[in-house]
């Protein structure tokens, strides 16, 4: 979630559980990153992270992370979808 909210693409390993279904969601529906489904060996690491950073062929990549960045802050502000449900689940609290 830290890497949505600030924009950043992520390079995914997922080794169990639900990071599995994290990371596939990651990059195949997000499309904010990559899932590295092999055996982790460097220069594959560096294949990517520079592919998220600086190759022309990630610009796609970065321009999501920064779109899905954008979109969750206007969720948060004043009027937004999390902040009306954060304000309708304070009220619910409240009225306990």
């Amino acid at each position: 979630m830290e890497s949505v909210g600030e924009g950043v693409p992520m390079l995914c390993w997922p080794c169990f559980w639900d990071q599995k279904v994290n990371a596939r969601y990651v990059s195949h529906v997000w499309k904010v990153g990559v899932e590295l489904e092999s055996v982790l060996e460097r220069g594959e690491v560096e294949r990517v992270i520079k592919l998220l950073t600086v190759d022309e062929e990630g610009a796609e990549i970065r321009k999501k992370a920064k779109e899905l960045k954008e979109s969750t802050e206007r969720a948060g502000r004043e009027g937004g979808s999390s902040f009306i449900a954060l304000n309708s689940l304070n009220e619910l609290i409240r009225s306990m």
